[in-house]
């Protein structure tokens, strides 16, 4: 068993969020069937692009004036859906979505996916 703790995670500063991989791919837990980790969503960050990917589900660990949008591309997602801590996300393969939050706030998950390879749309070729 590997015991994790999230603030011995390396933090990736990437656009629109930090993410801290725990298990997969290049993780610390190593894993050729699965990838989870955690990602926080604010102004450190910066605003987060509408991405779609492999089959994901969202852990919501907190949320402060923050919010998902989904849809059937970047430009037609739907209206806010306003988070909160304990709520489970589950976005089928390819579903365009988005966190968002008001200045100050924030959207703190877990994410998982039943997958280590072909997660973003870009490995998918």
């Amino acid at each position: 068993m590997d015991l994790i703790k999230r603030e011995d995670l390396k933090k990736e500063y990437l656009p629109g969020r930090v993410i801290q991989k725990a298990v997969g791919k290049d993780a610390p837990s190593i894993s050729g069937k699965m990838s989870m980790g955690f990602a926080r969503y604010s102004d450190e960050s910066g605003p987060m692009e509408p991405h779609h990917h492999a089959e994901e589900i969202v852990y919501i660990l907190s949320a402060k004036d923050g919010w998902v949008r989904k849809g059937d591309a970047p430009d037609k997602l739907g209206d806010p859906i306003t988070l909160e801590a304990g709520m489970t996300l589950h976005f089928p393969l390819l579903e365009w979505h988005v966190f968002e939050f008001k200045p100050g706030g924030h959207v703190n998950i877990i994410f998982f996916y039943g997958q280590v390879d072909q997660i973003r749309p870009e490995e998918m070729k």
